[in-house]
């Protein structure tokens, strides 16, 4: 027992120390939930040495059972310092550690996971060991104070212990030691101290101007220039810039006879014969069309940050005729046109909305209105003909009554003059979506941050701009983030590496700090 008492004052001394030691640095204290489990208390501080390095110490104490009398036993002391290096920036994302770890242990008839140490089921050890491990995790940040981290690894190390004949009993059989390999793991939360900055909304900059950039010091403010980033949306956004068949799935609707697919911005038409469902690539412009289609979805389809989600087809077929014959018609086209981008890319058939417009009485009395609206005189009385669509619910009825106008003259005038395009036409869009542009948005995020009077934002965001530092749109925001947290020198070499590249924000920011180095 004195041992023990021993061990927790040592424990206790080296954590105030180490809280005097960290109290003016950026500090963590985390839990891992594993140890939890096993009904040891733990606790982790950590401190961030560099933009990529961390230090910390690992201490857990489970005191119970307290009672002697007790067979079984699972007392310890752990203590674990170990160092970090983490590939973004500290805090964030996949990290590398080394750590020494030395426990005091008093084990007795305890079934430990895997098979690991199965004398201990039989009999009392009492010692001490150390070892040295090294281990990789990943950091999740779920907001301003909280991280989520995950790690995995195994040591190596030394112990030499006591044995005894049972967990109650003190009659000792002997002293072994033992090299040995064990396993290390950790599910913890993690809570940083202070926090990463609240964002402040004041667009003011004031200079953090540390060192001179020429042998002037530059004491007026600095007003960067910023533009925010704009998300790549893969292969399939840049194509939709000039194809407007192309939008994001966010814009997909179902189908359904309401639609006005003629006056849909962008929607690409293939045509068909008279009474034909066949695709014919020869007739009109059909062939430029199925071109177009089958070269933007093999470009979509074969890259790696977009993806097709949908293609939209559409048969339609004109009022005139059985409705039941202008059903399967419409269907028939709309297949055929599936086939045919199918038989030139491999889509399967999951992607494709493909359906039959049926007697398009929508497009019909659309394509109507807008030739009243027109003002120009016409030989038949259109209105008439809109009438008798309002009023006839019945399709069958609908076409009779506009045959019978006018002696047949007014629908002698639709079949010539209106019907032409509607009845042999099939609607294509396409939809696509892609990867989350993570490095765009903090970027952007940063920028917010650099447009605040507060230095720890400023931090705060040459820290988050360190993990996307290999993306050349962060290199204006990069070289701001140097400029006003005092690194001016790495500063300038950032921001002629990014004007260099044609970034026009970092020209301006450029012309902007020798225009202050000139006036000074």
């Amino acid at each position: 027992m004195k041992k023990e008492l021993n061990y927790r004052k040592s424990l206790l001394v080296l954590l105030l120390f180490i809280t005097q030691l960290v109290s003016a640095q950026q500090v963590t204290l985390s839990n891992n939930l594993l140890y939890d489990i096993w009904l040891t208390p733990n606790l982790r501080m950590g401190v961030r040495l560099s933009p990529h390095w961390s230090m910390g110490l690992t201490a857990g104490y489970r005191p119970w059972p307290t009672d002697d009398n007790t067979s079984k036993k699972w007392k310890h002391l752990l203590l674990a310092p170990d160092v970090r290096y983490w590939t973004d920036s500290v805090d964030v994302h996949h990290f590398f550690g080394v750590n020494l770890i030395y426990s005091h242990y008093n084990v007795a008839d305890v079934k430990f996971p895997f098979g690991l140490w199965k004398s201990v089921r039989d009999e009392r050890r009492q010692g001490d060991l150390g070892a040295i491990g090294a281990y990789y995790g990943y950091s999740w940040p779920l907001g301003r104070f909280w991280n989520l981290e995950a790690h995995i690894g195994a040591a190596i190390g030394y112990t030499k212990y006591d044995r005894y004949e049972c967990g109650h009993c003190g009659t000792k059989i002997g002293t072994d030691k033992k090299v040995f390999v064990m396993p290390q793991a950790g599910v913890s939360i993690v809570y940083n101290i202070p926090g990463r900055p609240r964002k402040v909304d004041e667009p003011v900059f004031l200079p953090a101007v540390e060192a001179p950039v020429t042998a002037a010091v530059v004491v007026r403010p600095f007003v960067p220039a910023l533009s925010p980033v704009p998300e790549f949306k893969g292969r399939a956004g840049q194509l939709q810039k000039d194809n407007a068949v192309v939008a994001h799935i966010s814009e997909y609707r179902p189908y359904d006879r309401t639609r006005i697919l003629r006056k849909e911005k962008g929607a690409l038409f293939v045509h068909y014969d008279l009474g034909k469902s066949q695709l014919n690539a020869n007739y009109r412009d059909n062939r430029a069309v199925l071109d177009r289609i089958v070269d933007i979805t093999r470009q979509i389809m074969a890259d790696s940050t977009s993806s097709v989600k949908k293609i939209q087809l559409v048969g339609l077929a004109s009022i005139d005729g059985a409705p039941a014959v202008n059903e399967r018609l419409a269907l028939n086209r709309a297949l055929s046109l599936q086939h045919y981008i199918q038989q030139n890319v491999s889509v399967p058939d999951t992607l494709f909305e493909t359906v039959g417009g049926s007697e398009a009485w929508t497009e019909f009395r659309d394509q109507l209105n807008d030739l009243v609206k027109e003002g120009a005189e016409h030989p038949v009385d259109l209105q008439q003909v809109i009438k008798v669509i309002d009023q006839e619910s019945d399709d069958v009825m609908r076409e009779q009554r506009i045959k019978q106008l006018d002696n047949g003259r007014t629908w002698t005038y639709i079949k010539e003059h209106v019907l032409k395009d509607q009845r042999n036409s099939g609607y294509i869009r396409i939809y696509y979506d892609y990867a989350p542009d993570k490095a765009a948005a903090t970027i952007n995020e940063a920028s917010e941050l650099l447009t605040t009077d507060c230095i720890d934002c400023h931090r705060e965001a040459l820290r988050l701009l360190q993990t996307v530092r290999t993306d050349e749109r962060a290199q204006n925001a990069l070289a701001t983030a140097l400029w006003l947290t005092g690194h001016q020198d790495e500063a300038l070499s950032t921001f002629r590496r990014a004007a260099a590249n044609g970034n026009s924000d970092a020209q301006e920011n450029l012309r902007r700090l020798e225009t202050l180095t000139k006036t000074e």
